[in-house]
């Protein structure tokens, strides 16, 4: 039997076989009878037909049913035989046979591609870091005391602690209105020309309001008529002990010792964000090192995940009706390309690094986290243990931390959000 394997790229291989006929004789034998049950010719009963008389009326057309299933396992062992892990499903491209001739197959399979890893170490990157500010501290403050917040009803809207109800008629949608909108003028989504526009009103009043909407990546103009039909004053409750104690359901007794813990809740809040943007950066400067061929079969499978996402992301765990889920792959397309990048490198990274997770380990990070959690250790132990996936983390964990001592890093202390967004 020759057995020849080519390179296509990075990661396709095209597997050639040719079988001769003594090669395939064996083959044949068990086709036929495999088959000769359940043949039937007149004058011999089901199943008793002679192997002779199987061969001669039958044969070539079990030969040919029985290719396929030839060309199935002798590709599965020459793969084990070499020690190849096919990625995906192969494919027969091409099966040459006639009856009384050699056989020859061509099947094409994907393989993880072979690369080296590249030296990272000159990688500079920019960690944004943000110190929590008195004004994101009053924000908190007031959010929870909007939560506890009364009304009581106004002739006016003197400041932006009002709420107004208006009818509003969109005179560019033929008049279409809807009544008793509630708009409350401190709300930072409501338009800008609404707020400006119902500031100061008196119930009774009628206002004009054109301005152009954006919505993604397009505009459309907008004009409105708003009838004002009641308005209610917003009245905070102070911000004293008394309503430290009710917040926090006892936790804390003072207003003070609430502020320190929102504080710190502030601080913790842009160190995860700090911590992500980093992560982001760093592992999108490692995989831009990188130039190889990604195999079909690893984007399908990284691209079946996120399917999986947005089906738990549903409240009964199926995809809504009108998904669409080709157009999805094809959007998803470059995330699941960059994603399957970083997992071929990060699996190489982890094995160079000889990354293991002994049980001491394991079983100091579950004393740590049940602390946190509130759950039993051996709980966790017994998770991290059984968990292949729970177990992957704590190797990248300790990946992203050597990745992260062998870059150069400059802190930069920022106050602009956009920096904290990620992908």
């Amino acid at each position: 039997m020759e057995v020849t394997i080519n390179n296509v790229n990075d990661c396709v291989r095209e597997m050639t076989v040719t079988m001769t006929q003594e090669e395939l004789k064996p083959h044949f034998e068990k086709a036929y009878k495999d088959a000769a049950p359940a043949l039937e010719i007149k004058g011999f009963r089901k199943g008793k037909v002679p192997m002779q008389m199987v061969k001669k009326m039958f044969g070539a057309s079990i030969e040919y049913q029985a290719v396929e299933e030839i060309t199935n396992d002798v590709f599965r062992k020459e793969i084990e035989s070499r020690n190849v892990n096919p990625l995906g499903t192969p494919s027969i491209n091409k099966i040459d046979f006639k009856p009384g001739t050699p056989l020859t197959f061509v099947i094409t399979f994907e393989v993880r591609p072979e690369f080296e890893l590249k030296d990272y170490k000159s990688i500079s990157i920019e960690r944004y870091t943000h110190a929590a500010t008195e004004t994101e501290l009053q924000s908190e403050i007031e959010r929870l005391q909007q939560i506890n917040s009364t009304m009581e009803e106004a002739q006016k809207a003197e400041d932006d602690y009002h709420v107004v109800t208006v009818d509003m008629v969109d005179m560019d949608q033929n008049g279409h209105s809807q009544e008793g909108m509630k708009i409350y003028l401190r709300e930072k989504s409501t338009e800008k020309e609404i707020k400006e526009a119902l500031a100061g009103v008196s119930v009774g009043d009628i206002k004009e309001v054109k301005f152009s909407h954006q919505h993604g990546d397009h505009s459309h103009d907008v004009h409105l008529t708003l009838t004002v039909k009641k308005i209610e004053k917003v009245i905070l409750p102070p911000m004293d002990d008394a309503m430290a104690q009710k917040v926090s359901n006892g936790k804390f007794q003072t207003s003070e010792e609430l502020k320190q813990n929102i504080k710190k809740d502030l601080q913790e809040f842009w160190k995860e964000r700090s911590d992500r943007r980093f992560e982001n950066d760093l592992l999108s400067e490692i995989v831009k090192l990188y130039d190889f061929t990604i195999p079909d079969a690893l984007i399908q499978n990284v691209t079946d995940t996120f399917i999986e996402d947005a089906k738990n992301q549903q409240a009964n765990k199926q995809l809504p009706k009108n998904f669409n889920e080709k157009a999805y792959r094809e959007q998803a397309r470059e995330t699941a390309i960059w994603q399957s990048k970083w997992l071929l490198i990060k699996e190489q990274f982890i094995a160079k690094e000889k990354i293991e997770i002994a049980d001491a380990e394991i079983e100091k990070i579950a004393e740590e986290e049940s602390a946190k959690l509130n759950i039993d250790k051996e709980r966790l132990v017994n998770f991290y243990k059984s968990s292949e996936n729970a177990l992957e983390r704590l190797k990248y964990n300790r990946l992203l931390e050597i990745l992260k001592q062998n870059v150069k890093i400059t802190e930069v202390e920022t106050d602009d959000y956009s920096k904290f967004a990620t992908n």
